[in-house]
């Protein structure tokens, strides 16, 4: 799977040496691919069908380039190499020809959406038909609505908290269910991607910079965060909870999370629950659970604030003005993000270095993988974080870096904070759709124009790289803009115009905790994944990837049937 078999075939009376470097590698070296050192030689070697290389053929002693040439392989193909000289002796000519056609590798991706689409169709006909069989005569068409929900009947960040519950036994209409369904989307894909997303690449995370389907997910889970947070402390204040009581609440909840997280990427059949020959201190839910914390602490200092009854010219940004302390801790922690990444003087690197190290820009820093981020994490935690980054395989890094390190959780609450004036905008003008969505659209481009100046719209070259990994500030933007958007577009579709009900995803949206923690402890068990016995393609891993997410969608709908929510 993801290879491509390559034969060389050397007609010159020379040795010959073959290297190659992955586009996707930031000024990598090129790395040996095969030597031939006898003339009239033959050899084959598997080379990666994920990203397009170039290849270079030199003399044996690698300082005369013959030829060279950038090509992206098909998976299982065959392909040829022929180093000939051409009719002038000092002329090397490199031919290149299919030996094997490749298969189509996305022919199963497209069965599954093919299937996926029907399923999903038969879903939502199926109701519609109903009724017309009962009626015999029309189709009853869903018109366009008020928001059903109150801002007193949301649900916390992870959970389904006790109001919520009861509000939901009230009426299920009470809830914001697009906040559900976003959050049940989010989890949903990050189930699948955990799962192996088929084997494809751009369903794993990138390996440095750029983006791929794996690199939303989280940051779309701390969006929801912020929203959430505001939404519920916002009620709970509003019924005469004391800042003490909101304050015990958020601890509580804070600390648990923490822990479950430390606990479970702790635990291996063999050493029990927390292994401490590899235990590593950073992690999602210890990032979610801190920023959870933060975020929470300042809705209950300065979050309640009610609408002035006057009218004054800032009016149209109120739900900016009127949280001005919080904007201003913000830009505080941005500063701080800069200045540590930027100014921080790291030994042996170039200060503000945000590369990967290893093979990368021309092997000059080959220690220096993460700049000051990864420098803060091996300083304060020594060993104790992740030893298997994305960047390890393409740029043969050989330095730790772990993308939930501390200097990167700065940003998690910036991010976390974005999602906090979605929750702003919902209760200012939750009488008005068309204000909401408009706010939503505009936060949405002040950010999306944002990560494009940092980024120049490029993925290597910019003032600041969109990374996941380093959560870049470019990064934020990028993700904070895909967050108000998808909101915005299921907000329209399942709270204002009842188009849809959010499921499947509503169901693993309000028991998001129970699933998490689920699919990371039994992912490796009988009946969600197996051994699988063809793994020359993507048909079974994509299949097995499917099965283990539908399991945990069924598992989520009984516990939503039996009305058991996992609370913290």
């Amino acid at each position: 799977m993801d290879k491509a078999l390559l034969v060389v075939h050397n007609e010159l009376p020379n040795g010959i040496r073959v290297s190659y470097i992955s586009d996707h590698c930031y000024k990598c070296l090129y790395q040996p691919l095969v030597i031939l050192k006898d003339g009239h030689s033959d050899a084959s070697v598997t080379v990666s069908t994920r990203f397009i290389l170039t290849l270079s053929v030199d003399t044996e002693n690698g300082n005369s380039p013959l030829c060279r040439w950038s090509q992206l392989y098909g998976e299982a193909g065959q392909y040829s190499i022929w180093v000939q000289q051409s009719e002038h002796p000092s002329n090397i000519t490199c031919f290149h020809e299919v030996d094997k056609d490749p298969v189509n590798s996305y022919l199963p991706l497209l069965v599954a959406a093919v299937v996926l689409i029907l399923v999903a169709v038969l879903f939502f006909s199926w109701p519609h038909f109903y009724r017309w069989q009962r009626t015999s005569k029309h189709v009853n068409i869903l018109c366009c609505r008020s928001p059903q929900f109150s801002v007193d009947c949301v649900s916390t960040h992870f959970h389904q908290s006790e109001d919520a519950t009861n509000c939901s036994r009230e009426a299920k209409s009470s809830r914001l269910r697009s906040l559900d369904t976003f959050r049940g989307f989010s989890l949903t894909v990050m189930v699948f991607v955990n799962y192996g997303g088929g084997g494809y690449w751009f369903f794993q995370h990138a390996p440095w910079n750029g983006l791929t389907v794996a690199d939303f997910v989280m940051p779309w889970f701390v969006f929801i965060i912020g929203t959430s947070v505001v939404l519920a402390f916002t009620s709970l204040q509003r019924k005469g909870v004391s800042r003490l009581q909101l304050l015990r609440k958020l601890t509580w909840r804070s600390v648990v999370l923490i822990l479950i997280g430390f606990c479970f990427i702790n635990y291996s059949p063999r050493d029990g629950l927390l292994s401490w020959s590899w235990a590593r201190v950073p992690g999602v839910l210890q990032r979610l659970g801190f920023t959870y914390f933060c975020l929470g602490l300042m809705q209950m200092i300065t979050g309640l604030r009610e609408i002035p009854l006057q009218q004054r010219w800032w009016m149209p940004l109120q739900d900016v003005f009127l949280y001005w302390p919080q904007w201003v801790f913000i830009l505080l922690l941005e500063t701080l993000w800069l200045c540590l990444t930027f100014l921080l003087p790291v030994p042996n690197c170039p200060t503000g270095y945000l590369g990967a190290g290893g093979i990368g820009d021309g092997g000059l820093y080959a220690n220096c993988t993460g700049g000051a981020a990864g420098y803060i994490d091996r300083w304060l935690l020594g060993d104790n974080i992740y030893r298997h980054p994305t960047c390890k395989e393409l740029y043969r890094t050989t330095q730790p870096f772990d993308p939930e390190g501390v200097l990167g959780t700065i940003n998690s609450i910036v991010m976390g904070f974005t999602g906090m004036q979605a929750g702003k905008i919902l209760l200012f003008y939750r009488s008005r759709n068309c204000s909401i969505l408009k706010r939503f659209l505009v936060w949405a481009i002040l950010l999306g124009v944002g990560a494009a100046i940092l980024s120049k719209c490029t993925r290597d070259q910019g003032f600041i790289p969109v990374n996941k990994n380093l959560w870049s500030l470019s990064y934020v933007f990028c993700m904070g803009c895909s967050s108000f958007l998808l909101l915005g577009l299921m907000y329209v579709i399942v709270d204002i115009k009842g188009w849809w009900g959010g499921q499947p995803f509503i169901f693993p949206g309000m028991n998001s905790i129970f699933v998490y923690v689920g699919h990371s402890l039994l992912g490796a068990y009988f009946p969600f994944s197996w051994e699988m016995k063809f793994t020359e393609n993507h048909w079974e891993p994509l299949f097995q990837s499917l099965w283990g997410t539908t399991l945990w969608i069924c598992i989520a709908y009984l516990l939503y049937r039996k009305s058991f929510f996992l609370k913290i």
